[in-house]
């Protein structure tokens, strides 16, 4: 796919209908420009003979309309249009593509159930650092679950029930009995059993798509009043699923509308689509539960965007590039000098000290987006980068490590690091504001040597005895700036580090 172009992906789903627009940059970055979505409940309209008849597909075409004209006035290149199980598994599904299309001049694809579970393994292995895990998509009129190890698919099934198919078929008056909910757990069970792979991988951790699972994510983070305002990689405590459960299944549907992060649109299906998360979550004995907000349209855009390599190998360096090529002013070259200077920082000082590789991915991080909140206005721009950090999803490290990043990104001093930390108190641990110090000095010092963002030294020679790191420097041309910097950190490095800071400076020709 070549750059400066934009990408539509329209997802005609059982529940809702959803358009989704990327764009890409000169630099070959992408970002989401626009998303839109109309509820359709196709798979409530379709009647017991299986067919979608005529006037239930005729009213969705102006919804599908509306998003190809929104395509056109956006100058979109590559417009794809999937429909899953409603259409997919309609008695007349060739009739219904073949109407919609001729309304709406949209090519559109039905996926198959294997498609529609590889595309949201794609979403998730792509935006998620993990290595093994189960992934279940509960949809409105299908269930998709899959089965990966060290990053590869294994085994994926879609199961021909969702939270909407399921509150059509157990549920009366807008609420369920205590033997219609025990009917869709047995349901579930009995499709499950089917599949004898799903319970060979017991302790992994299960990634939730899906409306019915995102908002049970929402209703969570207000629960506990997170500090944190991203949904993806959001991680459930322990017994929420089933407390959640409990508590919805017990209020009439008026009430349920009323939940906060519980939107009244979805009030209805909720409690079936928790049934079925919730019946699979203990058949397969998952470990945790992390909510993802990339799935299905994700994965489909990387198939698009580049099909020969529609998965990352780096799941975090591929999001750290994409983000500094969004934002051409934190100033690439500068910045990547920095990180090989912290590199090399962190080695020598990690060899007598009890840090950590993961440390090193932090400071990492840190070194190479300290500067994007340049993008949004150089003066204070540490304070612009820490919350673009701390608000954009940065794939490949968890809610906490983002914390961590933002605040080694932007540090300053020691007394507010502690304030800051205090914001974030239910996601930092208690050692976790002494590493934020320690990585953040070093990230100064760092930063010291290319003050002057010209590059003047070349290589660095690093020596560390019980008490003193001494740095020699050898520069291109005369490191005034830099120096002058380095005995301004020089202190805050010392409290932080127990070491005396002793510079030698050089200078030779470059040629």
């Amino acid at each position: 796919m070549s750059s400066g172009t934009s990408i539509g992906i329209i997802d005609i789903g059982s529940n809702s209908i959803r358009l989704v627009i990327y764009e890409i940059n000169a630099q070959g970055a992408y970002r989401v420009v626009s998303e839109h979505k109309d509820s359709a409940r196709l798979s409530e309209r379709i009647g017991y003979d299986g067919i979608l008849h005529s006037k239930d597909i005729v009213s969705i075409v102006p919804i599908l309309s509306h998003y190809a004209l929104l395509c056109r006035v956006q100058e979109v290149q590559t417009i794809r249009a999937v429909a899953t199980a409603a259409i997919r598994n309609a008695a007349n599904s060739a009739e219904i593509v073949r109407i919609l299309e001729e309304q709406t001049g949209l090519h559109i694809e039905v996926l198959s159930g294997t498609e529609e579970a590889r595309y949201g393994y794609l979403g998730v292995i792509n935006s998620i650092d993990i290595q093994d895990g189960i992934i279940i998509d509960i949809g409105g009129g299908s269930t998709e679950v899959t089965l990966f190890r060290d990053r590869k698919l294994k085994h994926s099934v879609s199961f021909p029930f969702g939270a909407v198919n399921t509150t059509r078929q157990y549920m009366k008056n807008g609420n369920l009995t205590e033997q219609e909910m025990t009917n869709i757990r047995q349901m579930v069970e009995e499709a499950v059993s089917a599949q004898p792979w799903m319970k060979h991988s017991p302790n992994l951790p299960m990634i939730g798509l899906g409306g019915t699972i995102r908002t049970l994510g929402k209703m969570s983070q207000k629960r506990n009043k997170y500090s944190l305002q991203l949904a993806h990689n959001y991680v459930l405590k322990s017994g929420e699923l089933p407390s959640f459960l409990t508590f919805l299944s017990s209020l009439p549907l008026e009430k349920r509308k009323k939940i906060d992060g519980l939107s009244k649109e979805r009030a209805d299906i909720m409690v079936p689509g928790l049934i079925i998360m919730a019946t699979i979550y203990e058949a397969v004995q998952s470990s945790a539960c992390i909510i993802s907000g990339s799935g299905l349209r994700d994965g489909l855009f990387y198939e698009t965007f580049d099909p020969e390599h529609p998965i990352k190998h780096n799941v975090l360096e591929a999001s750290i590039h994409n983000i500094l090529a969004l934002h051409p002013n934190a100033a690439e070259k500068h910045v990547r000098h920095i990180d090989r200077i912290a590199m090399q920082l962190f080695q020598k000082l990690s060899e007598k000290s009890e840090l950590e590789d993961r440390n090193q991915r932090y400071l990492h991080t840190a070194a190479l987006l300290h500067r994007i909140g340049a993008s949004v206005h150089y003066y204070q721009y540490l304070k612009h980068t820490q919350y673009m950090i701390a608000n954009t999803r940065i794939d490949g490290l968890s809610h906490r490590e983002i914390v961590i990043c933002s605040l080694i990104a932007t540090y300053k001093t020691k007394s507010r690091i502690h304030q800051q930390a205090l914001a974030h108190k239910d996601l930092l641990t208690e050692t976790d504001e002494g590493l934020i110090i320690k990585l953040g000095t070093l990230l100064k010092l760092a930063i010291a040597l290319d003050f002057s963002e010209t590059q003047p030294v070349q290589e660095l020679q690093l020596t560390r005895s019980e008490t003193t790191l001494t740095l020699k420097l050898m520069c291109i041309h005369n490191p005034i700036l830099e120096l002058k910097e380095l005995a301004l950190v020089s202190k805050e490095f010392e409290k932080a580090w127990g070491l005396k800071l002793k510079t030698q400076a050089g200078v030779f020709s470059k040629s």
